[in-house]
């Protein structure tokens, strides 16, 4: 009796624990909860604008209600129909190539982790990874001053070795915009990219590749046997993540390189979004095709989920 009593009293205080470890990382996450509640789904309530004529200086509800308007315009004006078209096929081309060049950052993580030389693998890192905390104006200032017209170092070197017969605008040009940004962007995220990788084949066992060596494989049959496949899950989920962020691909980049000869095919979503609704004061359509473009968001999220669950047998959320 006494042996049950002191049983029951040991798994009472064993749950009890349980709980109050429970409530107290609940606490830890708590502030996180937070910030995610004010700056993620507070701003949702901005989507009533989409159901009124909303005009900038007067209350949302002093304005004409709507309801549906500005979601039927969509498909039922032709110009703003073709104009949606236009900056989809912008904004699904760019983030296809940047799906398609996601396989550089693993690429440059195995390279960067075969370096022997300690001093030089660091040094290779941190100059790679400092451009992700450079803004996308400092960019364009550096950009500017590689391409620019008069005093670009691109057209001086073209034109000296008589390539050029006359400075090109570079940045004006709407040729191969698509290919240039995805090549600025990756040049800016290849280091920072390449951390979680680094971090993937640094959780991969030693032991392996002992073994491997014993056995006569070389480094290159390492690499393929090994390191690759110990690196895949973790490249599988941020393939299917970007998969579901696929036309949330930002504004930043594409807003500071914006101009008025490249306009038609270097604005994205987000882009015309902004343009639409800051610049072009019809806040209420902007809204709308803002609201669309997080349906579509939430859509493609659970196509991934769904892709993760037949690929690799895991969800993703």
């Amino acid at each position: 009796m006494k042996t049950a009593i002191r049983r029951q009293s040991s798994l009472s205080r064993s749950s009890g624990s349980i709980i109050s470890d429970r409530f107290r990382l609940f606490l830890f996450a708590l502030p996180f909860l937070l910030l995610i509640l004010v700056f993620s789904y507070f701003p949702l309530y901005g989507w009533l604008y989409a159901f009124y004529n909303y005009r900038p200086g007067f209350s949302l509800f002093d304005t004409q209600f709507v309801g549906l308007q500005w979601f039927r315009s969509i498909v039922s004006n032709p110009t703003q129909t073709q104009e949606v078209l236009r900056v989809m096929r912008n904004t699904l081309a760019m983030s296809g190539l940047g799906i398609i060049t996601s396989v550089f950052p693993v690429l440059f993580a195995i390279f960067l982790t075969e370096i022997k030389t300690t001093w030089y693998k660091k040094t290779v890192q941190i100059f790679t990874t400092l451009p992700n905390f450079i803004s996308w104006v400092l960019v364009y200032a550096i950009a500017f001053m590689m391409f620019s017209v008069d005093n670009g170092v691109i057209n001086k070197f073209m034109l000296a070795i008589g390539l050029q017969e006359a400075p090109v605008n570079y940045l004006a040009s709407s040729e191969w915009i698509w290919l240039k940004m995805t090549l600025w962007g990756l040049w800016k995220g290849l280091g920072w990219g390449a951390i979680m990788y680094i971090a993937a084949i640094a959780s991969i066992d030693q032991e392996l590749y002992d073994a491997a060596k014993v056995d006569g494989a070389g480094r290159f049959r390492m690499i393929w046997h090994i390191t690759v496949p110990g690196i895949m899950p973790t490249y599988f989920v941020l393939l299917l993540l970007s998969i579901a962020n696929l036309i949330n691909n930002g504004m930043e980049q594409y807003f500071v390189f914006q101009n008025a000869l490249n306009r038609d095919t270097i604005e994205v979503l987000d882009l015309y979004v902004y343009n639409t609704g800051l610049l072009g004061f019809n806040f209420s359509f902007a809204t709308a095709v803002s609201m669309l473009k997080s349906i579509i968001s939430i859509v493609l999220l659970f196509i991934a989920n769904r892709l993760s669950k037949m690929v690799r047998g895991e969800s993703i959320i």
